[in-house]
């Protein structure tokens, strides 16, 4: 049994400022995932580490090797926050930068080396992945999303509990959150789906909701959660009916 847990940028960074991580968040996170580390694989958003840079330095439209640099260096600054925290909350924590094992065409993932991650998850370690940039065979290089590298992995891995958190209640429609999407519901919804506050390069919750629906194709279902509230975290690793269930049609 393997779980997916994804936790935005907008909840451990501050994405209206570059490079401000919140501290106390990153902290009250990691304790709740060191309550369930056991068969986990978690991937956190870049926040204001990663967008920032990127947006100033043009990625991914134009190719640039300072700009890769750059926004890398910065990724890699909150993944180890986010690696501290968790150890010290009692995991076992490994950080896994996406750069280094993963290959993207036209913009999506090609190839990611899964195997590592399996042999980390069956010796009890946390395999902490991160929105990054990467290479990319048509386009040189790009942006790897958390909301990309969640449904590849969890195809890859077969999760039986895939659940991404952002700073709402879900999918949000009219005022409330919706207990369910499906593909058929976009037309819908349409532009009601807001984007994400601050600096994003990577679609907001219209994209994330995009990728959970071709996740929800492959036969394997999520959820939409707020993980800003204290113990969602840890309702959401239990498969608790929080948040929006993203299914497939039925």
């Amino acid at each position: 049994m393997v779980k997916v847990l994804k936790v935005g940028g907008s909840i451990l960074t501050d994405k209206s400022r570059s490079a401000t991580a919140r501290p106390e968040e990153i902290r009250r996170v990691a304790e709740e995932i060191a309550a369930f580390p056991k068969g986990l694989v978690f991937v956190h958003g870049a926040g204001s580490f990663g967008h920032v840079p990127a947006k100033m330095y043009g990625l991914p439209q134009r190719f640039s090797f300072e700009g890769l640099r750059v926004t890398h260096q910065s990724v890699v600054r909150l993944n180890d926050m986010v690696v501290d925290a968790l150890s010290h909350a009692g995991a076992n924590p490994m950080p896994v930068h996406p750069f280094s094992c993963t290959l993207l065409k036209e913009g999506r993932i090609d190839r990611l080396a899964v195997e590592p991650l399996k042999e980390m998850i069956s010796d009890g370690l946390l395999p902490v992945l991160h929105g990054d940039v990467a290479m990319d065979t048509v386009r040189k290089a790009g942006i790897v999303s958390g909301d990309q590298l969640v449904p590849y992995l969890a195809e890859a891995l077969r999760a039986d509990v895939v659940a991404v958190g952002s700073n709402v209640d879900g999918v949000i429609f009219q005022g409330r959150p919706l207990a369910k999407i499906t593909r058929d519901d976009l037309a819908v919804l349409g532009s009601a789906l807001g984007e994400s506050a601050g600096v994003d390069v990577t679609g907001g919750m219209h994209g994330k909701i995009l990728e959970l629906l071709d996740l929800a194709d492959m036969g394997i279902g999520s959820v939409i959660f707020n993980a800003a509230t204290v113990g969602n975290i840890s309702r959401a690793l239990q498969g608790e009916a929080i948040g929006t269930a993203v299914v497939g049609q039925a």
